[in-house]
Formats: structure tokens, C-alpha cells, sequence
């Protein structure tokens, strides 16, 4: 499938639409494929411990592979894109770092690799690169409800599975934007001491933002989901929205190095050649948090926490600022990896 770097201008994409309450949809890459089973890569492993499997690999090139994991806790199999690092074949006893990167809303596991050149930042990393699903609006949390359990698929399942198949070692870093920024950071925070570094790109980090509450419920009034479902009622659950809301954690960040990064939200020259439509809700998406944002580097910094920002001016919500800032940031996450 063709990248946004060989798309039509027309056909670039939004990610964190669940938010924005937009509509830009591709087809998956996912499939059946023939199996890989490179040095420890099985297409049949399964964790004993959680009962998560590795039901078939697809190899998309050398050291690109998509897996399917029948997981427990969704209740279904989730695709999973994995990057190997450069070392891999040359070195099958060595245990690797892992970087894991998640995706926004209304979008998918392929979107890291579609949208950007990550493949080739990854080109001389000896970092194992995992994209997971995590549902296009999945919100990267275990449902109120019951399933899907988000959290438990990446943090148990996926983890483990990573461990026992491809030979990842207990070093990791955890990277998203929109949605999956928020992600990251309560990933981090919640599961103290799993990650060395987090970065949330554009993301939302306070769910007792009034704008944050206002986008959140015009998203998910749009693609059919219950808030409620998710986290519960706000007012009579608000213990659990508060779980899941990084600003009213900060002191669960020690130990992690954080960066945050978001946009003005003023429309600047990589806008140019998307759509007026586009631009707008892109612009309109962004300008929302960087005052939120802010406020919560301070806390964190207050907290004691090794944190890192990038206010950028002019930038929207769209995927050609956050490639940039994964060239910015790509150097320090492969040194508190190593």
C-alpha cells in the first residue's frame, strides 16, 4: 500500500481522529501471509503464561514482519507490525531493547510505517520496533465494561510475547501521538518502572480538561462509543477516569524520562497541498493542547521527573509535523535504550 510520501496531496491523512471527530480511512495491510520463523520469529508461539498466541507472520521484507496474536484480553486477534533490529539474523543469541510505538485514533498498526520513514530511522537500531493495534478507538485502556482489555494486551500479553518469541529484553520505550500519546503516558504511569522513556506527540494528557471532555464526547458520540463503556460514568466513576488521566499522576512518572511535544495549531508550510478540510480540523485539534500540555510538563518537572518539550509554532495536527519529531527524538530514545 503507498505512503503518505507517495499519496495524492488529497489522500494524506489525520491521525487522532477519534478526537478530532474526523473520517479518513484506509485499508489495513493485514492479512493471511506465509509464516516467517526467522531465529526465535514462530508463527505457532504462544505465552504460557497469558495465553496470548502467535497465530500466523507475514514477512514484508527482511526485517519487517506482521503478526497476527489471538489475545485474550481483546477477545480476538489484533495485527501487530514488528521491526527487527539490525542484529537479528547476524546475532540469534542476543536479547534486544524495545521500542514500542502507538497509533492514533481511527487509524491502525500500519500507520508508523505508512506516514512515516521509520523503517529507515530503525535501518541501523539494534531496537526491536513493535506497532500494535490497539483498536481505532480503543482509547489504550482495559474497558470498564469488561473487553476489550487494551491495556492487558500490550502491557502483559504483547510484553510477554515479545520476551518469549523475538527475544526482547526488560529494556523498553513507549512512543504514540493523539491517542496514542495518551496511551504512552498512562502506560508509563500506571505500570511503574516498565519504561524508560515515553513520548506523547499532540496528545491529550488531562481528561478533566473542559475542552479535552468536549472533544473526547464529540468523538465518541461520532464513531458510535460509550465513554462510559471505557471508563465508566464520570461522576460516579471518576476514581477510574482519574487512573487513566496522566495529569493527576505526575509523581508515577519518576523514573521515566517524558517528552511531550505539540503544535500551535496555526497552519504553517508542511500544510501545504492537504485539503482546506483537512487543514482546518487539524489546526482546530491542535490549538486545544498546548496550554493543557504545559501545565503538565510543569507538574511533572515539579514531581522531579526528567521531562523533555517541543512547542512548535506554526503546526496542526497532521502527520508531517510529527514526522519531525520523530527524527527529533529518535537519537535519545536509542540512547536510553541502550
Amino acid at each position: 500500500m503507498p505512503s503518505a510520501r507517495t499519496m495524492p496531496a488529497g489522500r494524506a491523512r489525520l491521525a487522532g481522529c477519534s478526537l478530532l471527530a474526523c473520517l479518513l480511512l484506509l485499508t489495513p495491510l493485514y492479512g493471511a501471509g506465509t509464516a516467517a520463523a526467522a531465529h526465535g520469529a514462530d508463527h505457532a508461539s504462544r505465552s504460557a503464561a497469558t495465553g496470548a498466541r502467535i497465530t500466523a507472520v507475514r514477512k514484508l521484507d527482511a526485517r519487517t514482519l506482521d503478526l497476527t496474536v489471538q489475545s485474550p484480553a481483546v477477545g480476538r486477534s489484533v495485527p501487530v507490525r514488528v521491526i527487527l533490529p539490525k542484529s537479528w539474523y547476524s546475532d540469534p543469541a542476543r536479547r534486544f531493547p524495545v521500542l514500542y510505538m502507538l497509533h492514533g485514533g481511527d487509524d491502525d498498526y500500519t500507520s508508523w510505517t505508512r506516514e512515516t520513514d521509520v523503517e529507515a530511522l530503525a535501518g541501523n537500531s539494534d531496537v526491536l520496533v513493535v506497532m500494535p493495534d490497539g483498536g481505532k478507538n480503543g482509547y489504550y485502556s482495559d474497558w470498564y465494561v469488561g473487553t476489550p482489555r487494551w491495556e492487558t494486551f500490550h502491557t502483559t500479553e504483547l510484553v510477554r510475547l515479545m520476551e518469549e518469541s523475538f527475544r526482547a529484553n526488560s529494556s523498553r520505550a513507549v512512543m504514540g501521538l493523539s491517542m496514542g500519546g495518551f496511551g504512552a503516558l498512562n502506560y508509563a504511569a500506571r505500570h511503574r518502572g516498565m519504561f524508560r522513556y515515553a513520548a506523547a506527540m499532540s496528545s491529550y494528557v488531562d481528561l478533566n480538561d473542559p475542552a479535552v471532555r468536549l472533544l473526547l464526547a464529540l468523538g465518541a458520540d461520532r464513531d458510535g462509543t460509550d465513554l462510559n463503556d471505557v471508563w465508566g460514568n464520570p461522576i460516579t466513576h471518576n476514581d477510574i477516569w482519574q487512573a487513566h488521566n496522566p495529569s493527576a499522576m505526575p509523581r508515577a512518572f519518576r523514573g521515566t524520562k517524558v517528552h511531550l511535544s505539540a503544535g500551535s495549531g496555526t497552519p504553517g508550510p508542511l500544510d501545504a497541498g492537504h485539503g482546506l478540510d483537512v487543514i482546518l480540523v487539524g489546526a482546530a485539534g491542535e490549538s486545544v493542547l498546548p496550554a493543557s500540555v504545559k501545565k503538565f510538563a510543569g507538574s511533572l518537572s515539579s514531581a522531579g521527573v526528567d521531562v523533555t518539550t517541543h512547542f512548535y509554532n506554526p503546526g496542526t495536527h497532521s502527520w508531517r509535523y510529527w514526522q519531525r519529531e520523530l527524527h527529533s527524538i529518535w537519537p535519545t530514545m536509542m540512547n536510553e535504550l541502550d
